[in-house]
């Protein structure tokens, strides 16, 4: 993501990434360690991002929308906002209905959260994202404060009643998110990636 925001220039196509980590804790650039409970074998990494802690983990859709914002225009409250809709719209599709907090980004369904976001812009271009819980082990949220909020619940779409599978809600994720950017997708392989990912180019 660093490389790549790093080389593109005007012309660059925008680009949005899914990918599903290994179990790990991020820690972003303002983030606290005693918000970092009890990690045991799950790595803590320190990232460049915004935000405080947050668990990465299988059955967990992570998006890094790689977008150029001066082209398209917006500003970083519209662009968090806008992913933040794609989400919402997103859980709408299996009948959940969510929403978003003020002063807490982020998407929460009954007050509990369900997608996570910590990004990053540099020279107005956007790297870093969102985590959006689908159907995952959430036993290691209880070994850290959420987003720096002790007690904070989170749950996943597969305990509300939706699928067991991550594909129906990528594929969903991503036609949400190009519809709130004006894009139009494509499959790319980015650099030093084999597998191919899904591709966003300005419509």
């Amino acid at each position: 993501m660093q490389r790549f925001t790093d080389a593109r220039d005007e012309t660059t196509a925008d680009e949005l990434w899914l990918v599903e980590h290994e179990p790990v804790f991020t820690l972003g650039q303002a983030g606290k360690p005693e918000h970092v409970l009890m990690p045991g074998e799950i790595p803590v990494i320190h990232v460049d991002r915004g935000g405080q802690v947050t668990y990465h983990g299988p059955g967990q859709i992570v998006a890094y929308p790689l977008l150029d914002l001066r082209r398209l225009k917006i500003g970083v409250r519209e662009y968090v906002d806008r992913i933040e809709q794609a989400v919402i719209d997103t859980l709408a599709d299996w009948n959940i209905g969510a929403v978003r907090r003020d002063g807490a980004p982020g998407v929460y369904v009954n007050g509990e959260k369900i997608a996570a976001l910590g990004i990053r812009v540099r020279r107005g271009c956007s790297f870093h994202g969102l985590a959006f819980n689908v159907a995952m082990d959430l036993e290691p949220f209880s070994r850290i404060n959420p987003c720096g909020y002790a007690g904070l619940r989170v749950t996943s779409m597969l305990d509300l009643g939706g699928p067991s599978s991550l594909d129906p809600v990528k594929t969903a994720l991503l036609e949400h998110l190009a519809a709130r950017f004006g894009l139009r997708l494509q499959s790319a392989a980015p650099p030093d990636i084999s597998i191919p990912v899904p591709q966003a180019v300005r419509a």
